[in-house]
């Protein structure tokens, strides 16, 4: 999880760019943020995205004077925390007032009322794993195709994992899809562009990461680039929503902290 604080607005609006994770943002702030879907639609307050979303490039938030708890749920743990899965999401957002009702109102007072973004943290992580205490376990299984295709940064063949499980392909399909929402070759592509772009963002040559990331050729990555963000694997480098997840989403070689973007900032 991350803390976000945007003091001034965001101009032009902050392009999402698709995630392998389910999206929580919990918002405290003196004013909600908005998100635009990209089909014209526009959703207010804390919200709920499915991996994936923002593919196409289309969809923008918006906001002023907005503070909020972002966090990255593993699709595989997601649906119990949430009491929705992935699958009911299908890379699309709800409103957590759908999802938890009078519960989300009362977090955003909580959360407001809570000083210091440590103690928010700890807030929300007590939260969550109340959440998941409640709920019926993860399968298994599908817990583990999850897994070796983000450990293998989805160079990883759907025929091997439904071998190695004993399934068919159609059965691994169909299960996956159900506790992930998205399909086993769908999410091994989204897994591949998220390292890809990574690598984009932090200077490596395109050529090198086409070669590395299991693309046919720089082409190749570039298509699929702009399918998931709709612009070009060059203009992509300056887009904040990837820029700041050095900071936001730390490695071990980045201490966490939280992101306040400058408000003359434009995306």
């Amino acid at each position: 999880m991350a803390g976000f604080r945007v003091p001034g607005p965001l101009f032009g609006g902050l392009r999402v760019v698709p995630h392998p994770s389910v999206m929580l943002i919990l918002e405290f702030g003196a004013s909600s943020p908005t998100v635009e879907d990209g089909a014209g639609r526009r959703h207010r307050g804390s919200l709920v995205a499915g991996p994936g979303f923002g593919s196409g490039g289309g969809v923008r938030a918006w906001g002023e004077h907005v503070e909020c708890v972002q966090v990255r749920l593993s699709p595989v743990v997601a649906g119990a925390v949430l009491g929705a899965g992935p699958a009911d999401l299908a890379g699309s957002v709800v409103s957590l007032d759908d999802l938890w009702g009078r519960e989300a109102s009362r977090i955003r007072e909580q959360l407001g009322e809570i000083l210091s973004w440590e103690d928010r943290f700890a807030f929300t992580d007590a939260l969550l794993a109340r959440r998941l205490e409640a709920r019926s376990p993860v399968d298994p299984a599908v817990a583990w195709a999850w897994n070796r295709i983000v450990v293998g940064r989805g160079l990883v063949r759907v025929d091997r994992l439904a071998a190695e499980l004993g399934w068919t392909r159609k059965r691994l399909w169909s299960r996956f899809h159900s506790h992930i929402g998205i399909p086993p070759k769908s999410a091994a592509k989204l897994v591949r562009f998220d390292h890809a772009v990574h690598r984009l963002v932090a200077g490596e040559s395109a050529a090198q990461v086409a070669a590395d990331g299991g693309y046919f050729d720089q082409s190749h990555l570039h298509r699929d680039v702009m399918a998931f963000t709709g612009t070009t694997p060059a203009t992509v480098l300056g887009e904040p929503f990837l820029t700041v997840d050095d900071r936001a989403w730390p490695t071990a070689e980045h201490p966490p902290r939280t992101y306040v973007p400058r408000p003359s900032a434009r995306s």
